[in-house]
């Protein structure tokens, strides 16, 4: 397919058809490939320099359009995605030589990737897949969330703008000016799309995973935190509402539900209450609260992301303006553990010992794999619940977001491929292994 001269709308990656928006896309691929490595490097540190410059920008376009989260919450996902996503360092050799000569493995491109964002991080999304998709050798084309389309488009510019800059070639990223489902659906469906990456909900995963092509599937989950009587209380409390309430519970990683041993849980409803937590009692009052945020056992899409005063106004319940998240008891098969509402509404349930809580916490998270939290000092419980929960991500003793690297070691991704295994995605995950062999020759032990 030939691309019409002025078929990128922008200059920077942006095109009317998606079909067009593939074609650039595999040209820049193979330009990619000349270049060195060192200079792929550097390409790198260019989309870097250029997501941090402009993290308050994508931030404040991000709230603007979508509604959801927080602006200096957005800025701290901006940054971390820039700084910490991994580059060409995680693209490592294997080596074996003996009598019959050496053998390689390297970790070699698909070519052109195809990838699905999110509304909950438009710009976080883009920047982390760019950096390790292109350092793994790949091109990508986007297919943005249309709630949050101008929002991911513009981060699709100023990171090609960096691109080229620094000697790479034009449309390395690529994406539509009015993406659809329609859009999307041609980008699952052609020839030159070797990989396809959602990260979303289920119904966008499970797309990917019918579209007969290799698919890395970021999905939903719910994060259970659970507290048992040994756990410092206080900092148990400030960490969980920190989590919970940061970019208004957005992050599939945020604590959703709380699970704590009814010996301390009054004291831990009390420190939560210090931190930043609106406790409610009223019963009529917790009805009406879920009734609103839960729709058909999911999340009321008209709250997801929206601040607890917001949330609370809707039911005529003013919060003082330090309140940060919405607490209330509730019983282990209430509706609000077990739907993933992405909202600053957490719901705790007081069971008997850790055993039952580990057992619940199991159940609440529904097999997601994604995240769990647990605040205990107790070794023993500590291990048990990280080998039955198997989630991709286990924070002990803090709060959810160092799981992604802020507050954490470790490198950040907002890929976190829990239904196809993955887990916490990175450039060696977008590159194919290949094996070369030397038979006979450089064994020189």
């Amino acid at each position: 397919m030939m691309i019409k001269k002025d078929a990128c709308i922008t200059g920077y990656g942006i095109f009317e058809d998606m079909n067009e928006a593939i074609e650039a896309a595999t040209i820049a691929q193979k330009e990619l490939l000349k270049l060195s490595l060192e200079q792929r490097g550097n390409l790198i540190t260019a989309i870097r320099k250029a997501a941090k410059d402009n993290a308050e920008t994508f931030a404040q376009m991000a709230v603007d359009e979508t509604g959801m989260g927080n602006y200096g919450d957005k800025v701290i996902k901006n940054l971390i995605a820039a700084e910490k996503t991994p580059g060409i360092e995680d693209l490592t050799t294997e080596a074996f030589s003996g009598d019959h000569g050496l053998t390689l493995v390297e970790l070699s491109p698909y070519g052109v990737i195809g990838s699905i964002t999110p509304t909950t991080n438009p710009t976080e999304t883009v920047i982390c897949n760019s950096i390790g998709m292109i350092a793994a050798g790949n091109a990508v084309v986007f297919s943005p969330h249309p709630t949050a389309k101008n929002t991911s488009l513009k981060a699709i510019e100023v990171i090609n703008k960096a691109i080229i800059k620094a000697g790479g070639p034009p449309n390395l990223i690529t994406s539509v000016a009015n993406p659809t489902i329609d859009q999307a659906n041609i980008m699952m469906k052609h020839k030159k799309i070797k990989l396809l990456v959602a990260t979303g909900g289920p119904g966008v995963v499970k797309a990917v995973l019918s579209s007969g092509k290799k698919a890395i599937g970021a999905g939903a989950g719910n994060p259970p935190a659970v507290v048992d009587e040994t756990a410092n209380l206080e900092k148990a409390a400030r960490d969980i509402i920190d989590g919970c309430s940061f970019d208004n519970n957005l992050p599939c990683t945020a604590e959703k539900e709380v699970i704590v041993v009814d010996s301390v849980a009054d004291y831990l409803v009390s420190y939560m209450k210090k931190h930043g937590a609106f406790l409610i009692t009223d019963k009529e009052q917790i009805q009406k609260l879920t009734e609103l945020v839960v729709d058909n056992g999911h999340a009321n899409k008209e709250l997801v992301g929206k601040s607890v005063a917001h949330i609370l106004q809707r039911i005529g319940i003013e919060v003082p303006s330090d309140a940060r998240v919405a607490i209330l008891n509730v019983e282990r098969n209430h509706p609000l553990v077990k739907a993933e509402l992405m909202m600053p509404i957490l719901p705790v349930v007081r069971v008997e010992n850790v055993d039952a809580a580990i057992e619940l916490a199991v159940e609440a998270e529904q097999g997601f794999r994604h995240t769990a939290i647990m605040h205990s000092t107790n070794i023993d419980n500590l291990t048990k619940f990280s080998k039955e929960i198997q989630t991709t991500i286990f924070v002990k003793n803090g709060p959810s977001y160092a799981g992604i690297g802020i507050g954490g070691e470790g490198y950040a991704t907002f890929t976190i491929a829990g239904p196809t295994g993955e887990g916490l995605t990175s450039a060696k995950d977008f590159a194919r292994r290949r094996k070369c062999v030397l038979v006979d020759g450089l064994s020189i032990r």
